[in-house]
Parts: C-alpha cells; structure tokens; sequence
C-alpha cells in the first residue's frame, strides 16, 4: 500500500509540471476544463504551446477566459501578459491549441514562471510551472521515449557543465509527446535542441514536422536516435537544414544514451554550427561592441540648454518675481506670477525635448534571409536586428503582422537605454497572438530612450535564383533588386553579378575568392555574433549564392519609426530549371 501511494505521488508530481488547470465544473457530467502545457518545461523567452480542452455537457453555453503572466526570474521585474476567450455552446467539446508569449530572460538566472488564471462561467482556478537554466545552458526538450530512462542521468551529467538555477540541481531538458506536437513553428522557438528517436519522428503528425523543420532552419538543432541504420533521406528529412543542423546517432536498443555525449553535442551545437544558444546571445552579444548600434552613433544629451533654462528660470522665479513683479506691498501676486513663471519655463522645456528629439524615431535594421525553394518549400526564414533611438512617441503599442518571435536585447547602459544587464532589465514586454498577428502592448517601445530587438519570421516567398535554359545564365525572382551577389560553383569557384533587377536575366563572372570573402566576412561581421556565424558558416556551401541588397522589406514594428536603412543579406542554393 505504501508503495502505491508513492506511485501516486509521484505520478501527481509529473502531471503537475503539464497539466496547469483542471476544473471541473459539473462532476456528474464531466464538465470541466483542461489545460495542458504541451512541454514540461517553459523555455527562457519564447512561446509555451497550450492545449485547452472545454468540455461543457452542460445545456448552457459556457464561456471561458485564461489570463497568463510570465515572469523571468523569480522576483523578476520583467513580465509579459496575454489572454484568451473562448465560447463553448452546451452539449460541445471543444480542443483549441494557443501559444502563450513568455517573458523575455534578463535576470541572474533564466528562470521563467508562467501563470495561468481561469476564470468564466466554468469557474475560477490558479496554477503556475516554473522552469530554471544555468544563464549558458542550451534550452533542450526530450521526447517521452528519451526521457524516460535518460533524464537523471543526463542531469547529472549536466550539471558538471552549468550550475543549476541559485546553487539548486540541474534539469538538462523538459519532455514532450511527439503525438501530441503542435504545428505552429513558434512553439519551439525559444528552444536550441530538439532529442528524440527516429520513431517518434515517423509518430509526429505531417504539421508538427513541418513546424520542427522551419525552426532548424531558423537555427534549432534537432537530434535524432536511432537503434538501426538510417539516413536523414530515408526519414524524409532535407539535406539542407538551412541555419540549424540535423544530428542522426545510434542508440542500443533499451535507449539508455551516452549521457556526457548528449550534454557535449548540444552544448557544440553540432560541429559546423558552433552558434551560441539563443537566450545567451540576446543577453550577451549586444551589451558591447553590437555592430549595429555603433554603426547608428551615439548621440550626447544637450545639457547646457537644460541648466540655461533652469537658471533662468531661478532668477525670474526668485528676485525678478519677487522685487520686480510682486515688490513690496504687491505680494499677493505672487499667486499669479509664480504659476505663469512655471508654466512657461514648463512649456519651454517641452519645446526644447521637441527640438532636440522629435517624435517617433529612427532606426536601423540588419536582415538575414535564408530561402529555402527547394522540395516544395517556398519560404523565407528571416533573423532581423533592430537598433533604434526614439524621440516622444504619441503611442507605444503596435502590430506585428507576420508571426514571428520578438525579443528585446540587452544593450550598453546609458542615459538613453532602458534594457540592460542586471538590474537594469526591467519593463513589460505583452505579446497577444490575434488572428496570425502579434499586438504588442507594455515596454517595447519608450519616449526618449534607445532600443535594440531581434525578430525571427517565416514567410511564404517565391523568390529565388535560378539558372535558365540559356547556359551561363540566371534569373532573380525576388521582387526588389539586388545590388551585389555571389555564387559558389559545385567546384568552390566564386562568380559575382552586380544591379540585378527582378524578371531579368543576367551572368555571372568569375572572380577569386580574394574579390568576394572579405566583402562576405564584412557582411557577416556586421551582424551580433550569432547571425555573425550563421553567414559565415552559410558562406561555404557550394552551389549557394549570398546576395546583398537595401530594397528588401523588414517586419515591421512600432510605425512611429523610421528606418533609415534596412540592409539584408540573402542566402540560399541556386535552382535548376
């Protein structure tokens, strides 16, 4: 008897880190509602893929609303916030699968909270799961398969590599059921690696693997066991995995892995694509030397302006008011003057901000587009870097049409940044998913202040190069044009073209690789360190071309904004006809 009631215990222990809410309304029908985080463990920033299950057996129509806040850290002063309504007529069950924005990591540890609120006619119920990282320690999930007869192991084998979250132990991954995978790429977006067996590749449905493999090409890392041969072409996997990498190992048959060998591949990222994890990178490689925001310049606040102002306005505060407008026996107006004084040194300070500022901003950005046309796969996958300073903004919230991952970045502290390291990292950052669209709403975008953000999108584009049947020719289907690109031949020969216009064709001419990889390695160096390595590692393939341009568009965000320039680099292979 003991021993089950220890069974049941520990079942309710790992429920517990999936299911958020069950409340039942109705026991004798069974109505209730479910709601069930698809992963274990909530990655540090990102999404958390959600299924929510109504059941309303009920006669009447119920209708349910789930309120989440995510907080980084715990006592952390950065936040993120989104809701979600849902009606279900009486005698229905309905299943909906959402993702919840998470809060951007930026505390001592990349712990991350998420609660959620039910509330409606259903009830009202209260649950929160935690997850913590070491600040260096990659965001992975295990397959069921995987984690169970792996996970204290690979534990401990990571905790030789990171410290766990405030001296605490090291959890090296959180699970997932490969059934039960969401199709939205955007759940997996804020984890660096992806483990499981070849089995539960075949058991994920047709739109979770889809979803998977637009998040390696975006840069995740996806590793697959196998206990027989096989090769990525016979598990339907592409031989180009764009900025990510795909891993195939072996395991015995009782999948009992090499634990320090599973923590060493995910920690290299696979050999070839040594990019730092995600969250590491957005706190690490814009707090100094960011190629971009040195390339925007700095700009000195205009104190002397300020301190005339102020002096003046002691003066006609001080001995003008009182020995020249309300002198001796006129003291009563002082009632009047003084206010007038104050508002019009107020109002001369505004115009000054004004002047000196003006409204909305200006930025810059830097595009990494990877295109991927080949296998039916017409799309986009974009790394966007934003820089930009703002002047007085009439409104902060705004809408990002396409679905992407939105992040803020710690920059260099100064007077003018309101994202930094340690303390400094403060603010809300709400993200509400609507209709394929993200409302941004909270801290993203202050009056005065200087902001960096990285976005990552895809988007359907059937832009390519292609060769033509003429030999020796090609044709751009993009539809801007290209001011620079270059080819690097199946025998490591590089060909260059200039002024490439949409729908024409145009040759290439062979140039050494001293004409063409310090223009590249330029290119490269002018992205933060993890898009830094993405180019140049995209740089060696053979028969893929790099293309520079300036007329590209970027994902748009707060349309105060002004992007001065919005430079892109385009990588992809060259099509045949």
């Amino acid at each position: 008897m003991l021993r089950f009631f220890l069974f049941l215990a520990l079942a309710l222990q790992v429920s517990a880190q999936e299911t958020m809410i069950r409340q039942v309304l109705d026991p004798v029908t069974d109505t209730h509602v479910e709601v069930l985080a698809l992963f274990s463990k909530p990655s540090p920033g990102g999404y958390l893929p959600v299924r929510v299950k109504i059941a309303n057996n009920l006669k009447s129509d119920s209708r349910v609303r789930l309120d989440f806040e995510s907080k980084s850290d715990y006592g952390s002063t950065l936040g993120a916030r989104s809701s979600f309504s849902f009606d279900t007529p009486g005698g229905k069950t309905m299943t909906r699968d959402i993702i919840v924005p998470l809060s951007p990591p930026g505390g001592y540890h990349d712990g991350t909270n998420l609660t959620a609120r039910l509330s409606g006619s259903m009830g009202m119920a209260e649950n929160t799961i935690r997850s913590s990282l070491d600040k260096s320690q990659p965001a992975v999930l295990l397959s069921e398969a995987l984690f169970t007869p792996n996970a204290s192991l690979l534990d401990s084998a990571a905790s030789g590599k990171f410290s766990g979250s405030r001296g605490g132990s090291t959890e090296f991954a959180g699970k997932f059921d490969p059934k039960q995978l969401p199709d939205d790429w955007l759940a997996f977006s804020g984890y660096d690696s992806l483990i499981m067996t070849d089995g539960d590749w075949t058991n994920i449905p047709p739109g979770g693997r889809n979803a998977i493999l637009s998040w390696v090409r975006l840069g995740g890392q996806l590793a697959i066991y196998s206990t027989s041969s096989t090769t990525a072409s016979a598990l339907g996997l592409p031989a180009n995995a764009g900025y990510g990498t795909i891993a195939i190992r072996n395991v015995p048959s009782d999948l009992k892995l090499d634990a320090p060998k599973v923590v060493s591949l995910v920690v290299s990222l696979v050999a070839g694509n040594p990019a730092k994890p995600r969250q590491l990178s957005n706190q690490n490689s814009f707090s100094s030397g960011w190629p971009l925001q040195k390339l925007f310049g700095e700009q000195k606040f205009q104190y002397a302006l300020f301190v005339i102002v102020l002096i003046i306005f002691a003066i006609l505060v001080g001995p003008v008011n009182l020995f020249v407008f309300a002198k001796s026996g006129q003291r009563h107006k002082l009632f009047i003057t003084t206010p007038i004084i104050s508002l019009g040194a107020s109002l001369i300070l505004i115009i000054l901000i004004i002047t000196q500022d003006g409204f909305g901003g200006n930025g810059m950005r830097r595009i990494l587009m990877e295109v991927s046309p080949d296998g039916g796969v017409n799309a986009a996958y974009l790394q966007q870097e934003q820089f930009c300073r703002t002047g007085v903004l009439t409104g902060s919230d705004f809408t990002v049409s396409t679905p992407a991952i939105l992040q803020p970045v710690i920059i260099a502290s100064s007077r003018w940044a309101r994202f930094t390291a340690g303390n400094g990292s403060k603010g809300n950052f709400n993200l509400q998913p609507v209709d394929g669209k993200l409302q941004a709403s909270g801290d993203w975008f202050q009056s005065r202040s200087e902001h960096g953000h990285v976005l990552s999108a895809v988007v359907s584009t059937r832009g390519r190069i292609e060769k033509t049947d003429a030999p020796g020719t090609y044709l751009s289907t993009f539809d801007f044009p290209i001011d620079t690109l270059f080819y690097l031949d199946e025998s490591k020969q590089w060909h260059r073209a200039d002024g490439i216009t949409a729908g024409k064709r145009f040759t290439l001419a062979p140039v050494e690789a001293t004409m063409a990889l310090p223009i590249l390695t330029g290119e490269a160096n002018a992205f933060s360190g993890r898009n830094q390595q993405f180019l140049k590692t995209a740089i060696q393939r053979p028969g893929h071309f790099v293309a520079i341009t300036g007329k590209a568009p970027g994902i748009d965000t707060n349309p105060g904004i002004n992007w001065k320039e919005t430079r892109t680099v385009i990588t992809g292979s060259v099509v045949s006809p």
